[in-house]
């Protein structure tokens, strides 16, 4: 399977950026990981602070891959345009949020993604990366 992961603004920094809330390893280490535990499939990712670079991105992949992996971080709760991007493609989207935003701000409490991913996964940590991947392998076979 085909499956890209897509990262938003500031997500970049994870390791760095607030390890109390994000931890300490940073994406680069855990994609590594990611690649070795699925070395039969094709993982790829994609990380960009610009929206505009994230909706070209899904339009771009989101009528070949088997599945995206989205953290859209600050743009879940902003972007229409990220929304309309995923309703127009046809590639599954699963939507991850490494910490549980409902026990955050209140303006984190809402999603412009969630009314179009198939999924959703809040608050795992980056293992709910791996729990995304892991649904979007299993689903493909039924």
């Amino acid at each position: 399977m085909n499956i890209i992961i897509i990262n938003g603004p500031n997500l970049n920094l994870l390791g760095k950026r607030e390890p109390e809330i994000y931890g300490k390893l940073s994406f680069k280490e855990y994609y590594q990981e990611l690649t070795e535990i699925y070395s039969d499939h094709t993982l790829t990712y994609f990380q960009s602070n610009s929206e505009g670079e994230l909706v070209s991105k899904i339009q771009e992949v989101g009528f070949t891959a088997d599945g995206i992996v989205l953290n859209a971080a600050a743009y879940t709760h902003t972007s229409v345009a990220i929304a309309d991007a995923i309703a127009a493609v046809t590639a599954p989207v699963i939507e991850v949020h490494i910490s549980n935003v409902h026990v955050r701000e209140a303006f984190r409490h809402h999603s412009y993604v969630s009314a179009v991913a198939q999924g959703i996964i809040i608050g795992l940590g980056l293992s709910g990366y791996k729990l995304a991947i892991d649904f979007l392998l299993e689903s493909s076979q039924t």
